[in-house]
């Protein structure tokens, strides 16, 4: 057995998928992006906190999620398309729609290839969200709105019906979590 979160195991998913259980799954979903991504940073005392790595957990934190609520089996040729389609879908990001592409390019990409952003983009942990006129995000406040994006789409999922396309999406996403567990 692999914990995929604190409380759930494959073998534990596995059912709650056969018998269907929304609630307990969008729970596990809460649960282990939580666990992953935003408690580390926020277990921290103000001054081990760094917004370069605030930036790169959130990062993978949307690509991850974006595979999750898109059913990919990988993210792998669609890394741009998922940070496009996030910041599109979402209202809390929606300061990113114009410049979506060049986030990719220069925050997410810069910060994994590089270790460093590109192009005159700069992270703080103060001020606005975004500010545009100089290419500046508030790591701390992108991490809070991130939290907001994952509990808003894991309620989505406990009103949502069985076979909807969020829950198809989740279902094949989650078979191919516990397949590469084995």
């Amino acid at each position: 057995m692999t914990q995929l979160s604190s409380s759930v195991n494959d073998d534990q998913l596995t059912l709650l998928i056969t018998n269907s259980d929304k609630i307990q799954i969008a729970d596990f979903i809460l649960e282990r992006f939580s666990e992953r991504y935003i408690i580390p940073i926020k277990n921290l005392n103000k001054n081990e906190k760094h917004g370069f790595s605030i930036m790169a957990i959130s990062c993978l934190m949307i690509e991850s999620l974006e595979s999750f609520k898109n059913g990919w089996e990988t993210s792998k040729n669609r890394s741009e398309a998922a940070f496009k389609s996030f910041f599109n879908s979402e209202p809390e990001f929606s300061d990113f729609r114009s410049c979506s592409s060049d986030f990719y390019k220069n925050v997410r990409c810069g910060i994994l290839h590089q270790s460093e952003t590109t192009n005159g983009w700069k992270i703080r942990r103060d001020g606005e969200l975004l500010k545009n006129s100089n290419k500046t995000i508030n790591a701390s406040r992108f991490l809070i709105q991130l939290k907001k994006v994952l509990i808003s789409y894991t309620e989505t999922l406990k009103t949502s019906e069985w076979d909807s396309a969020d829950w198809d999406n989740l279902r094949r996403k989650l078979r191919v979590l516990i397949s590469n567990c084995g």
